[in-house]
């Protein structure tokens, strides 16, 4: 799940802590990982590292813990994944999906 619309703010601090929306279900089923807005009945097919990161995030971690695993884990550039991870950031907030829990 990309998405190179970078209207939101920016969300790139280390500190940075998001938690899902309690109306986001996630399920995964083999390969296939879907994120469902259950509000909105939208569902979202994950990639890969899309299903890793709401892993991530729902295990707790913040955004600089999610990347440095990401990086650990993927053979990804650290500003290619920083990219990707705003991005996704900003998906999954506009869609309602995550709520964001900085002071």
């Amino acid at each position: 799940m990309a998405n190179n619309d970078q209207s939101g703010a920016d969300m790139s601090h280390g500190d940075s802590r998001f938690q899902p929306n309690a109306d986001a279900v996630y399920n995964r089923i083999g390969e296939e990982s879907v994120l469902i807005n259950m509000k909105t009945n939208q569902i979202y097919e994950l990639n890969q590292t899309g299903a890793r990161f709401w892993e991530l995030l729902c295990a707790g971690h913040d955004r600089s813990e999610i990347q440095q695993l990401m990086l650990q884990e993927f053979d990804v550039a650290e500003d290619d994944l920083n990219r990707e991870i705003e991005a996704m950031l900003i998906s999954l907030k506009d869609k309602g999906l995550i709520l964001d829990n900085r002071g």
